[in-house]
């Protein structure tokens, strides 16, 4: 197991782009923080930063490793926050952000009963798809989905993001079932304006990594929107289970190319870093870890 305090530097070295804003950050020599970053290497047998007399780069390895060693660290600070602070309650207002579908169908209905155990608490939450800057623009946490680009945000896994393809019954008699990613080209497929690799979705199976560029009458920043043009028969969709599951138990969609695997994320709940995470912050994020956490409820007979 990696030293701690050696996670803790690394980490810094990365929030702050550098060994001296680290070394001011954390109150310590710039040779330490550097000591102590050497010496992590050392122990992991691999190069994590790239350095130049300018500027600090991530290896591969050290990204992979940065993304852990945040959640360690957190994880670490959350404890010894819970060992000290046991007399901290919740209050005060909790400023939320949340993926417009996600938040309606899944926090929603989870809101009531946080509130009614925590009375000091309010929360102000705002519903877009939009990727916000939760510094500037005055948020306590957010919840995300997918691919997480910010790295100076603490990071907390809620669940996992499993992606299905689907599209109606009527559609796929009219049309024909897709066999292989590929058949998808000739098929009308909706597509979703805010997806990270645009109209082209990625698939792997037993051909390994298959990419195709897909089209269609429909193009929309909202899930539901596309999902219920799916239900339609307007064309196939695809769509995160917490959103499509109740779809497919009622037969309203159908799962195909289930040989394939679309690339699959989490959902997070995430927040600017901090020494003492507020307890408002802090009791939000249990709370929801103990109602998605594990196998999330959505999927449990899909």
């Amino acid at each position: 197991m990696q030293d701690l305090n050696a996670m803790l530097v690394f980490a810094r070295v990365v929030e702050e782009g550098g060994f001296s804003a680290a070394a001011e950050k954390l109150t310590l020599s710039k040779s330490a923080v550097s000591k102590q970053v050497a010496k992590l290497e050392d122990q992991l047998g691999v190069r994590l930063l790239n350095r130049t007399t300018r500027r600090i780069s991530l290896t591969e390895a050290g990204e992979l490793f940065f993304v852990r060693a945040q959640e360690v660290v957190a994880a670490a600070e959350a404890a010894e926050q819970a060992a000290t602070s046991l007399q901290d309650a919740p209050r005060g207002t909790l400023r939320l952000n949340a993926p417009v579908s996600f938040g309606r169908q899944h926090l929603a209905p989870a809101l009531p009963d946080f509130l009614y155990v925590n009375p000091d608490v309010t929360i102000d939450m705002t519903l877009t798809d939009r990727f916000v800057d939760l510094v500037k623009e005055g948020y306590d946490m957010a919840i995300r989905i997918g691919a997480l680009p910010d790295s100076t945000l603490i990071q907390r896994r809620l669940a996992d993001a499993r992606m299905l393809t689907v599209a109606s019954p009527d559609y796929l008699t009219r049309r024909g079932v897709p066999q292989t990613p590929l058949d998808l080209q000739r098929h009308d497929c909706l597509c979703y304006a805010y997806q990270a690799t645009g109209d082209e979705w990625r698939f792997s199976g037993p051909e390994g990594i298959i990419r195709v560029r897909v089209a269609g009458q429909l193009r929309a920043n909202n899930g539901d929107v596309l999902m219920e043009a799916a239900i339609a028969g307007l064309g196939i969709i695809v769509l995160p289970s917490f959103l499509a599951g109740d779809a497919v138990r009622g037969g309203q969609l159908t799962p195909i190319l289930r040989d394939y695997k679309l690339s699959e994320g989490a959902i997070h709940a995430v927040y600017p870093h901090a020494r003492h995470v507020s307890a408002k912050v802090r009791a939000f994020t249990d709370f929801l870890a103990r109602r998605f956490g594990g196998k999330p409820y959505w999927d449990r007979d899909l």
